[in-house]
C-alpha cells in the first residue's frame, strides 16, 4: 500500500462539530482551500493508495518520520507566491530540502494585479526560485494554475513547469454538467453571492451587494473567511476583518439580521446546498468553483491575477472586477454567461492533470480506482455540521451548545494552568527559594482563552443572548 501525504487542513472524512472547526481553523484561514484539498484527495484514493492529510502543518523535524512513513508529499496550493504568504513558503522548503521522497505540487499561482505586473513579486523572488529548485529536484515537473505562473516561472528560468489549472474542477472526473435551469433570472431566483473583504471594501462589490439584495429577496450571502465565520457563530468582531460592516457577514449588516448569509466548514455541505441555486457570481474563485461543481451556472469577478488565469484557463465565464458597471444587474451576467468552452474543453483539461500525476508518479483514482464511488459512498455515509449561519436564534438548544464548549474550553485552560504551574515548580525546586504561586501560564493560553472563550461570551452579553 502506497501512503501519500496531503497538506490540507483536514481530511474529507473528518466531521468537526462548528465550534472546534473555528478554534483550530481547519478551513486555514479560508475555506475554499477545502474545495481543492478535499478534491486532491478524492483523486488519489485509489485501492494501492493510502491518502493522509497533515492538517497543514509544516514541521521540519518531522522531515525524518515523514521520508519513513510515505511514499510522496502532495502539496496543493492557491496563490502562495504572494509577499504575505513568503514566511510559510520558507517553512515549506525548509521541510522539502530535508525530504527524500517525492513532493509533487499541484496548482501553485502567482498572485499581482489584473495586468499581469510581476513587479510586486520581486522581493519575494529569492524565495521563491528556492522553492521551486527545492520541489523540481523531487518531482518531474510543478503544476501550476495558469498562463501568468507560468510565464512567471518561466521567466525565472524554470523549464519544467505545467499549466494544470487546479485540482478543484476535477472532483468529478470527466463529469462537468452546468446547464442554465431558467431562461432568465427573475425576483424569485435564487442566487448565491460571494466576495472577500477587499473585495467589497475597495473594488465596489459592497454596493453590488446592496443592490443586489434590493432586487433579489432570495438572495445569500456565502462568506469563506474564518474571520466571517466566527461573526455568524459567535458574533465575534475582533478581527481587524470584521470592522467591514459592508459584508454581510456583519452583525449590523441587513442579510444577517434575515439569515441570509452562510460559511461552509466542509465542500460536500457547500455543494450540496448550491445545487438548489439558480446563479452564484461574485470575486471568490472558489465558491464559484462549488458551484459549477453542483452544476449550478456561476460567473467569476475577477480581481486578480489569481482568479483571472484560473478563469481563462478553464473557460469560466468571468467579468473583470474593475469594469464592473455601476449599476450591474445579476440577470444580465446570467443571460452573458456561456458554459460551452467550459464543458467542451473539460475532457482535454482532465486529462492533462491526469497526465501530470502519472509523470510524477501518482495513481488516480478515475484510472486506478473505481472513479470515486467508495469515495462518495464513505461521504455520504456521514453527518456533516451544516453551514454556519447567522447566531440568531434565542432558544436552549442553540445555547447549550455553544456554552457547553465554552465550559469544555475553560475546564482545558484550567488543566493546561495547572499542568504548567507544576512544570515550573519542578523546574524551580532547588534552584532559588520562594514559592510558586506567583506562576503564571504562557501567553499563548491566555490568548487562546480570550479568543475562544472570552470574545463569544462578549458578544453573547452584548446581544443580550
Amino acid at each position: 500500500m502506497k501512503r501519500v501525504l496531503l497538506r490540507s487542513g483536514k481530511s474529507p472524512f473528518d466531521v468537526v462539530p462548528v465550534e472546534e472547526a473555528l478554534q483550530r481553523d481547519v478551513i486555514a484561514t479560508n475555506s475554499g482551500n477545502l474545495i481543492f484539498s478535499d478534491a486532491a484527495h478524492k483523486i488519489l484514493q485509489t485501492p494501492s493508495t493510502e491518502v493522509v492529510s497533515n492538517g497543514m502543518r509544516t514541521d521540519v523535524a518531522s522531515a525524518d518520520q515523514i521520508n519513513a512513513e510515505y511514499d510522496a508529499f502532495v502539496v496543493p496550493l492557491a496563490n502562495a507566491f504572494r509577499p504575505s504568504f513568503e514566511p510559510a513558503l520558507k517553512r515549506l522548503t525548509r521541510l522539502i530540502r530535508r525530504l527524500k521522497i517525492p513532493v509533487v505540487i499541484a496548482g501553485v499561482g502567482a498572485q499581482t494585479g489584473l495586468n499581469y505586473d510581476p513587479s510586486r513579486l520581486k522581493p519575494i523572488e529569492p524565495t521563491v526560485r528556492d522553492f521551486v529548485s527545492a520541489v523540481l529536484d523531487r518531482s518531474a515537473s510543478i503544476g501550476v494554475r495558469g498562463e501568468f505562473t507560468e510565464q512567471y516561472l518561466k521567466d525565472m528560468g524554470f523549464r519544467d513547469v505545467e499549466v494544470i489549472g487546479c485540482p478543484s474542477l476535477f472532483m468529478y472526473g470527466k463529469e462537468l454538467a452546468v446547464h442554465k435551469r431558467a431562461p432568465e433570472l427573475t425576483a424569485e431566483s435564487r442566487i448565491a453571492i460571494n466576495g472577500s473583504h477587499s473585495a467589497v471594501r475597495k473594488q465596489g462589490l459592497g454596493k453590488v451587494i446592496e443592490r443586489t439584495h434590493a432586487q433579489y429577496p432570495r438572495l445569500r450571502f456565502i462568506g469563506q473567511n474564518l474571520s466571517d465565520a466566527r461573526q455568524l457563530h459567535w458574533r465575534d468582531l475582533s478581527d481587524p476583518n470584521a470592522k467591514v460592516k459592508a459584508i454581510p457577514t456583519h452583525p449590523d449588516h441587513p442579510m444577517y439580521a434575515e439569515d441570509k448569509v452562510r460559511v461552509y466548514i466542509d465542500p460536500v455541505t457547500w455543494i450540496d446546498d448550491l445545487r438548489g441555486f439558480d446563479y452564484s457570481f461574485g470575486s471568490r474563485i472558489h465558491g464559484n468553483i462549488a458551484a459549477l461543481l453542483a452544476g449550478t451556472p456561476a460567473t467569476v469577478l475577477s480581481g486578480d491575477s489569481r482568479t483571472l488565469e484560473l478563469c481563462r484557463y478553464f473557460d469560466i465565464p468571468h467579468l473583470r472586477i474593475d469594469k464592473v458597471p455601476a449599476d450591474l444587474d445579476p440577470a444580465k451576467l446570467y443571460e452573458d454567461a456561456d458554459f460551452t468552452k467550459l464543458m467542451s474543453g473539460h475532457h482535454e483539461r482532465y486529462e492533462r492533470f491526469m497526465g501530470f500525476l502519472d509523470r510524477n508518479g501518482l495513481q488516480n483514482t478515475f484510472t486506478h480506482g473505481d472513479g470515486g464511488a467508495a469515495f462518495e459512498e464513505r461521504l455520504r455515509k456521514l453527518s456533516f455540521p451544516a453551514g454556519v449561519r447567522p447566531w440568531l436564534e434565542a432558544d436552549l438548544g442553540s445555547l447549550a451548545t455553544r456554552m457547553a464548549f465554552m465550559q469544555r474550553t475553560i475546564t482545558d485552560l484550567t488543566q493546561d494552568n495547572e499542568r504548567l504551574k507544576r512544570d515550573l515548580a519542578r523546574a524551580k525546586t532547588g534552584s532559588r527559594s520562594g514559592g510558586t504561586g506567583g506562576i503564571i501560564p504562557a501567553p499563548s493560553v491566555y490568548r487562546r482563552a480570550r479568543r475562544v472563550v472570552g470574545a463569544p461570551i462578549r458578544r453573547a452579553l452584548q446581544s443580550g443572548r
